[in-house]
């Protein structure tokens, strides 16, 4: 059984079988306290497994790093002080792993203990030396999370849900001004297609048998369960691209999208770029000013985004959205009047 062999303690098997272990904590060592700045001495490698019950020699070692290499783990030696061996690559350069723990940083759907686990474990993969670093370089508070404790075990739920082709039943619900969840009356049904990020939140793009296609928070589903019914299939489901669905539904607040052409001044081109992206065509119109065309969903999102600039930017076409505009800062002139 699987169970009785993991449970042996490592000191108490036989020399042969602590030898097969070799190649595996000389990995392990050289990937988790070796860099090109933090090399190991041929002694500390000896050292160091012979601290596990495991007998090694220079030639011997020599020969693991060949197997390593033939692995896909290449071990490159230091000459200037300090001189040994370390690994050479790993899995994630500094950059990215930087990047990773950014990211875990930003994300609200993350409760504060689980952002510092993920972190820990991000950080240790750059290895003994350098995950000190990255860890005093990391700040916690302040930071708005969802405060969802189950939020792992959900997506993975929802994970197989997609996977299985089954539609699941979950609970919904709201902030209230009392600071309390306020769930809503019904249960809810759904086939769900695709987990979507988004300004720093994870959406679950779905089919209702109401919406159809639709998206909801997934800090704000709980009791999220399997059913064994197969997930709905529509023309919309077949159809459905989550690259485009998140560029159409702007800030994820669902309406029918349209094609509007909007016009900017020029010094706004790197705002337009970072949210729609680098493939859209930006047309001169005079001097100062660009046009440019975008499937997308006019939502309060975004006409509210879109007044954030004031005169800087406008609706050109069509008549109907350009009408729509009007009226939402006609509402939020009117709501200061009332003040």
């Amino acid at each position: 059984m699987i169970y009785d062999i993991v449970s042996f303690e490592v000191n108490s098997m036989p020399k042969n079988k602590l030898q097969k272990l070799k190649l595996l904590y000389l990995r392990d060592y050289l990937r988790q306290n070796t860099d090109e700045e933090h090399p190991a001495s041929m002694t500390e490698l000896i050292d160091f497994l012979h601290s596990k019950g495991i007998q090694a020699e220079r030639k011997s070692i020599y020969a693991d790093f060949l197997s390593l290499y033939e692995y896909g783990m290449e071990v490159l030696y230091r000459r200037k002080t300090p001189s040994g061996y370390y690994a050479a690559e790993r899995d994630f350069e500094l950059s990215e792993i930087k990047f990773l723990i950014d990211a875990v940083l930003s994300s609200r759907f993350l409760t504060p203990e689980q952002s510092s686990s993920l972190i820990k474990k991000l950080a240790a993969l750059s290895g003994e030396h350098r995950s000190p670093l990255l860890r005093r370089q990391i700040v916690l508070a302040g930071r708005i999370k969802s405060l969802s404790e189950s939020a792992f075990r959900n997506i993975d739920i929802l994970h197989e849900a997609i996977e299985r082709n089954l539609q699941i039943t979950f609970r919904y619900f709201d902030w209230g001004v009392d600071l309390k969840k306020h769930f809503r009356k019904v249960n809810y049904f759904a086939s769900p297609y695709a987990l979507l990020w988004d300004d720093e939140n994870y959406y679950l793009v779905a089919h209702s048998e109401r919406h159809g296609l639709t998206h909801y928070r997934v800090d704000k589903m709980e009791e999220i369960f399997l059913t064994e019914l197969p997930r709905t299939v529509t023309e919309e489901t077949k159809n459905f691209d989550p690259s485009s669905y998140s560029k159409e539904v702007f800030g994820m607040f669902r309406g029918k999208s349209k094609r509007i052409k909007l016009r900017f001044e020029n010094s706004l081109a790197g705002v337009v770029i970072d949210r729609f992206g680098r493939d859209i065509l930006l047309a001169p119109d005079g001097d100062e000013h660009f046009t440019f065309s975008v499937k997308i969903s006019v939502s309060p999102n975004f006409l509210g985004w879109l007044a954030g600039f004031g005169g800087r930017a406008s609706i050109v076409h069509p008549e109907k959205a350009v009408e729509e505009y009007r009226q939402f800062c006609q509402a939020v002139l009117d709501s200061i009047d009332k003040g």
